[in-house]
C-alpha cells in the first residue's frame, strides 16, 4: 500500500500513476491491434512467407477467441483490482483496504482465540507457574517465536547478546526484573575510553590488564597495579569498586569470567576504547502483559530448575 505522507512531491505519484494507466491503455491497443478478424473457417488463410523443409510455413492466423477473452479478462481485472485496492500512487482504493487494518483484523481474531489460553496463567505468581509443565512449554513458544534471533533457540545467547541460561543477569534475574526487562526494554551504555579521559594506550591496557586479574585471567601484573588506581578512580562508579557489577545500571560482573562481548584481552580492549551500546527492544506493548508473563516464566525456568 502506497502512503500519501511517503510521496516528497506529486511527481512520483504520477510516476506511478501515469505509467500504470497508459501499461493497460496500451495492452487494450496491443491486443486490438494484433487479434485481427474472428476465424473463418471459410476464407483462406495468408502465409507471412516464412517456409521451412520445403512445405512447412507460417500462416497469419488469427488468434483463438478464447485466448483473445483471456487476455481482456485480465485487463478487466487489473482495472477493477486498482479501483478496489491500493496501487495508484496514494489512491486508497474503494474498499480503503489497508495491511494494517487486515493486520489488526488477523490480531483480533487470533486474540479471541488463543488470548483465554494466555489470560488464565496471569494472575498465577511466576515462582508457582514455574512448576507447571504447561506454562512453560506455552512460554518456550513465545521464546521461539520472539527471542531467538538475539538469543537463539537455546536461550545461550551470542557476543553482544547475553545467555539467559545461565545465573548471571546484568539487571537481575529475580521474576519481577526479568518480566520488567521484557515489557519496559533495556538499554545498555558503556563510554568509550575517550569520553572516560582515558587517553593514551598505555591507560587502556593497564585497565584491560586489571580486569583479567579480576577473574583470574592470564595477566602482566605490573599493569594490572596501574590499571587498579584508575578503575577505582573512573570504573568503579558502573562496576563497583571490586568489579562486581552493578545491577541497578546494569553494569556488568567483571570477575565471573561471563562476558557479553568477549573475555579475551583484544575484546576487553575493544570494549574500553570504544565503549559499548546495548539494547533490549520493550515488547509489553507489541505481546501484552499476558504473553510477557508466560514468556518470563520460560526464562525464569532456565536458571531455576
Amino acid at each position: 500500500m502506497f502512503d500519501s505522507s511517503l510521496f516528497t512531491s506529486q511527481f512520483w505519484e504520477w510516476f506511478i500513476i501515469i505509467p500504470t494507466v497508459v501499461g493497460i491503455l496500451a495492452c487494450f491497443a496491443l491486443i486490438i491491434w494484433l487479434g485481427g478478424d474472428k476465424p473463418d473457417p471459410e476464407k483462406k488463410v495468408e502465409t507471412m512467407g516464412h517456409v521451412w523443409d520445403e512445405d512447412l510455413a507460417e500462416y497469419n492466423n488469427p488468434l483463438p477467441m478464447w485466448w483473445l477473452y483471456m487476455f481482456y479478462i485480465s485487463l478487466f481485472f487489473s482495472i477493477g483490482y486498482l479501483a478496489l485496492y491500493p496501487g495508484l500512487g496514494s489512491f486508497k482504493g474503494i474498499l480503503g483496504w489497508t495491511e494494517i487494518g487486515e493486520y489488526q483484523a488477523e490480531m483480533k481474531v487470533a486474540d479471541e482465540l488463543y488470548m483465554p489460553i494466555f489470560t488464565k496463567y496471569q494472575s498465577e505468581p511466576i515462582s508457582e507457574l514455574v512448576k507447571q509443565p504447561e506454562a512453560v512449554k506455552i512460554g518456550h513458544r513465545l521464546f521461539l517465536n520472539y527471542c531467538t534471533v538475539c538469543h537463539g533457540s537455546d536461550a545461550g545467547g551470542v557476543k553482544g547478546f547475553p545467555s539467559l541460561r545461565d545465573d548471571d543477569w546484568l539487571y537481575g534475574g529475580n521474576p519481577k526484573t526479568i518480566k520488567a526487562s521484557i515489557m519496559n526494554g533495556r538499554q545498555g551504555v558503556m563510554p568509550s575510553g575517550m569520553q572516560n579521559g582515558l587517553s593514551t594506550d598505555a591507560d587502556i591496557n593497564n585497565i584491560a590488564q586489571y580486569v583479567l586479574s579480576l577473574s583470574a585471567a592470564q595477566h602482566d601484573a605490573t599493569a594490572a597495579t596501574e590499571g587498579e588506581k584508575t578503575f577505582k578512580r573512573i570504573c568503579f562508579a558502573c562496576h563497583g569498586p571490586e568489579g562486581k557489577g552493578v545491577q541497578a545500571m546494569g553494569a556488568p560482573n567483571l570477575t565471573d569470567n561471563i562476558w557479553l562481548y568477549g573475555g579475551s584481552e583484544s575484546d576487553i580492549k575493544e570494549s574500553i576504547t570504544k565503549g559499548r551500546q546495548g539494547r533490549m527492544p520493550a515488547h509489553g506493548e507489541f505481546l501484552g502483559e499476558a504473553k510477557v508473563h508466560l514468556l518470563a516464566t520460560y526464562i525464569y525456568s532456565l536458571s531455576n530448575k
